[in-house]
């Protein structure tokens, strides 16, 4: 018999016991039924303890992970359809793994950020249009989720402007994801990621920058590339352009086929002032395009909304 059992079998005795109460003397039945009751608690509590540790010793911890029991065969969709890595994640490493290897540092961009940073600090005009709150979004503490990763500009140069008193230039991507109040369609999202490219040093000029961006391009598309650039406006770089590169032949283009993939110029020399580096003696370049569409662009994708749609079906396409 168990321990278990045995403490069943004392309860039931000790209920029992209980039957005599009326034989007992009137002034000895309530300390004759007070004892009962502790006895009987006890026990019950006993009980409690025992069944629980039973409980314990039978059952073993469920792992709510796990695609099946123990010892069940796997489930086909677990055999055939395992995880994978985001596409855009993929692409986002290999971006950054090139500007790395030709000396640029990586700092990652913020989720949410402020007025100062966001238009500020980048020469943004008072009374520019980009400060509407129906083109960005904002908090009601009044914080900004970045509109796009520019809104590093200033903390890098601030962060990395020592490197200049040392003889050295500033070097810095910025990758991140930004947001922006859009019409969701194919081609529009309101959630998506770019990346900053920012340099600053004596000499710098526009055709380091060029030939920094079609290095860039060529080694993520692994082919020679000719390159175009038409004027573009940015408040926070003065001249500012658009850079296009020539469709690559991977993605079924032709000589001729050119493509716009990013905004970029000279920095603006108020941007330089406000993270106090002076532009008569620094120059500096940046720019900064989307990761998505370099993804799609890649892969051959037609809709935008893929990417933050969270579908296995789609996802489980990117080995």
């Amino acid at each position: 018999m168990d321990e278990l059992t045995k403490l069943k079998q004392e309860l039931k005795n000790l209920n029992a016991e209980y039957a005599k109460i009326k034989d007992i003397p009137a002034e000895k039945r309530g300390e004759f039924g007070r004892e009962l009751n502790a006895k009987k608690m006890a026990l019950l509590d006993k009980i409690m303890k025992a069944e629980e540790a039973q409980f314990d010793a039978e059952v073993k911890p469920l792992d709510i992970t796990a695609p099946c029991a123990p010892n069940e065969p796997l489930p086909e969709l677990y055999s055939t359809l395992m995880g994978s890595r985001h596409p855009l994640m993929v692409e986002l490493d290999r971006v950054i793994e090139i500007y790395k290897l030709m000396g640029f540092t990586a700092v990652e961009s913020r989720q949410l950020d402020d007025e100062y940073h966001m238009f500020d600090s980048l020469n943004f005009a008072k009374e520019h249009p980009a400060r509407d709150g129906y083109d960005t979004f904002r908090t009601e503490e009044g914080f900004i989720p970045p509109a796009h990763t520019s809104t590093m500009q200033n903390r890098v140069l601030n962060r990395f402007k020592h490197k200049l008193d040392e003889g050295k230039e500033i070097a810095v991507v910025v990758p991140g994801r930004v947001y922006r109040n859009e019409d969701v369609d194919a081609t529009h999202e309101h959630t998506f990621y770019q990346c900053e490219g920012v340099y600053v040093s004596p000499d710098c000029n526009m055709g380091q920058m060029l030939g920094i961006l079609r290095e860039f391009f060529e080694k993520y598309y692994g082919q020679k590339l000719n390159i175009r650039t038409q004027p573009g406006y940015f408040p926070f770089t003065e001249p500012s352009l658009e850079f296009m590169i020539e469709k690559p032949k991977s993605l079924g283009g032709k000589k001729g086929d050119f493509l716009e993939m990013l905004g970029c110029g000279m920095i603006h020399p108020n941007v330089l002032k406000m993270a106090g580096i002076d532009p008569q003696k620094y120059h500096g370049f940046a720019w900064g395009g989307g990761i998505d569409r370099l993804v799609m662009l890649r892969y051959g994708l037609k809709d935008v909304r893929h990417f933050e749609a969270a579908n296995l079906n789609f996802l489980r396409n990117f080995k």
